[in-house]
């Protein structure tokens, strides 16, 4: 890996698919890709919650669906503020430039296992770069979009569910 490359996806690589993951829902196609794609995505622990204020409403079923299956919602207080007026629990976290400890601290001392950070885009917060290094370099999967996070929750859900059978494409094309 390399600390100085920033993940951050423009518009020609958010549809560059490179891995197949196939599966009987959604989710764990999802799932089955990150595999693939050498990214292992966490069935517990603690899931680090920092979202733009657009995406805050659509944060919500992700929110709840990670909660249910049983990992600790750490977010910035933007995010924690609003995961409060839905009844979903939270550990506010600092941003860097708010003091210690702060987000890439909690990241550091093992506490998160995933990181959704809809970066407030190319003028924003500084935080996003910091976090996305971090994550990098303690190799922790990081998710960029709602979308793809709602898609890794119904993914975990469904491994956790027990829906991870193999089957060859040929069983797949008699359904």
């Amino acid at each position: 890996m390399f600390p100085e490359v920033d993940p951050l996806l423009g518009p020609e690589m958010r549809s560059t698919g490179e891995v197949l993951g196939l599966a009987e829902s959604f989710g764990l196609a999802f799932f089955k890709s990150q595999e693939a794609a050498n990214t292992k995505l966490p069935t517990s622990g603690g899931v680090l919650l920092t979202v733009s204020p657009a995406d805050r409403p659509a944060v919500n079923d992700v929110a709840k669906r990670f909660a249910t299956l049983g990992f600790k919602i750490y977010a910035t207080e933007g995010t924690h503020e609003h995961l409060k007026t839905l009844g979903i629990e939270s550990v506010k976290v600092n941003k860097v430039h708010e003091g210690r400890p702060n987000l890439t601290d909690v990241m550091k001392n093992g506490d998160i296992q995933l990181i959704v950070n809809t970066p407030a885009g190319k003028h924003g917060s500084t935080d996003d770069s910091y976090i996305r290094k971090t994550a990098i370099r303690l190799r922790l999967p990081y998710i960029t979009t709602i979308a793809a996070a709602g898609a890794a929750a119904k993914g975990v859900e469904a491994i956790k569910k027990g829906d991870e059978a193999v089957k060859s494409l040929q069983e797949y094309q008699k359904r």
